[in-house]
């Protein structure tokens, strides 16, 4: 495979899928990889930073028929945003071409310069000078040979002469107090909301407790990702940090989608139990929320250096989108069901009174849907990379501003004619339940 499409390929695939402004130091491991160009890092630096690449347990394979693979063909090198163009130009114009040999590279190094073996390692810290977005990359410029390594990189800023390091760089150093703040007014959301229950407490439901439980745990999600990105920015690696956010961000995520999947088909307000409906919708809804995180979770902790990373985004994409999806044809659909209700039942006044109320709600859904699924990705793509923190402000507070309208709109309440069930509708149900048991029996 030539470098041109294989270059250009993981340029688009990164901008498609991904804003990679990260910074902690990682530890990959590279393993009989014969692609010719392998990204590594993609990070953004607005002052004087430093990239510090170390290798070790180097490895070179080449088929028994060919000549031994010439080490300045094989290294590391750096490419900045707006050199990129110029760097597929070249390329373009001859396909045979060394990117390591281009003059808009910024040049690393090459296995050339590895100790010789058994050690075979390499270890040294460059500065970048200029602000800009870059790319830290592998190139393997000799055709039909594999590499394996292991590779520690690490990308940080100089925050004084004493040497304390902020290894969360352009676009993501507001994060911890960003999490943070947002964790605090999700407590206070929370609070309220238990005083407003609590003084309810005659005609709080079961879903107003799933309710309270999502708050609980949105905000505990939010307080883990600040302390996660705090210490990424501190010491460069999450001190487990993360794997208990991605366990609160999973229940978060779950926990959200039932509680819109519930309200939206109208459990626990118009109908006095699950039907069958609803529990298939459920699942269908849990199971692929559970991939989707799963896909996410492999996203956050390896990166496109992995063979199979655009195949877990395409996971992660089609199992969303599918969910969101789903969801929104429910409720379209439930809407729909109530509509020919109210014209054949006789209590057209009560169904159509709750009609409104379903219509509002799915708006709802179906914005907050298209805003964190489509615009925010967007938005990630188009910022500039000093503000990549703005797309994630953005997706918390359209977030709080969704949870504060459901939140709002489904309160537990007297008068309220999406929480009135008809008792009789209900006691015409049970009654017709208990004739079709009596017929099978006898």
């Amino acid at each position: 495979m030539t470098i041109l499409p294989f270059f250009a390929a993981v340029v688009v695939v990164v901008q498609l899928f991904s804003s990679l402004t990260v910074a902690e130091i990682k530890s990959l491991t590279i393993s009989n990889d014969s692609r010719p160009i392998i990204l590594l890092e993609k990070f953004g630096i607005i002052e004087i930073g430093h990239v510090t690449v170390s290798v070790s347990s180097v490895s070179v394979s080449s088929p028994s028929s060919s000549p031994v693979p010439d080490s300045s063909k094989l290294g590391f090198f750096v490419l900045s945003e707006e050199s990129l163009p110029e760097v597929l130009l070249e390329l373009q114009k001859n396909f045979s071409f060394c990117v390591l040999d281009s003059h808009y590279i910024l040049y690393f190094f090459t296995f050339i310069d590895l100790s010789p073996p058994p050690r075979s390692q390499f270890n040294r810290s460059y500065p970048i000078t200029s602000p800009n977005d870059y790319s830290l990359f592998f190139a393997n410029c000799v055709p039909e040979t594999r590499v394996s390594m292991n590779v520690r990189t690490e990308i940080y800023h100089n925050l004084d002469p004493n040497g304390s390091r902020d290894y969360s760089l352009a676009g993501s150093t507001q994060l911890p107090g960003l999490y943070l703040v947002f964790s605090l007014c999700y407590l206070s959301f929370l609070c309220f909301w238990f005083c407003f229950c609590w003084n309810n407490k005659q005609i709080v439901k079961r879903i107003h407790i799933l309710m309270t439980v999502l708050l609980l745990v949105k905000s505990l999600t939010l307080f883990c990702a600040a302390m996660y990105k705090h210490y990424v920015k501190v010491t460069g690696t999450a001190h487990g940090w993360n794997i208990v956010f991605y366990i609160f961000h999973f229940i978060t995520v779950v926990l959200l989608f039932m509680v819109i999947v519930l309200v939206g088909n109208g459990w626990c307000f118009l109908k006095p139990k699950l039907h069958d409906k609803e529990k298939k919708l459920l699942m269908i809804v849990v199971p692929l929320q559970v991939l989707a995180n799963i896909a996410s979770i492999v996203i956050g902790e390896t990166g496109p250096y992995t063979q199979d990373w655009v195949i877990w985004n395409q996971i992660f994409l089609l199992a969303d989108i599918t969910c969101c999806c789903a969801i929104v044809f429910a409720m379209v659909w439930s809407m729909c069901c109530l509509r020919e209700t109210s014209k054949t039942d006789g209590k057209a006044v009560k169904s159509l009174a709750k009609f409104p109320v379903f219509r509002k709600f799915c708006v709802l859904v179906i914005g907050y849907l298209f805003f964190t699924r489509i615009v925010v990705v967007v938005m990630k793509m188009k910022a500039d990379f000093r503000y990549q923190w703005v797309s994630n402000a953005s997706e918390e507070i359209a977030t709080l501003a969704f949870y504060s309208l459901m939140f709002y709109m489904f309160r537990p309440m007297e008068k309220n004619e999406y929480f009135d069930v008809d008792d009789e509708e209900e006691t015409a149900e049970l009654s017709s339940r208990y004739k079709s048991l009596g017929s099978e029996t006898i």
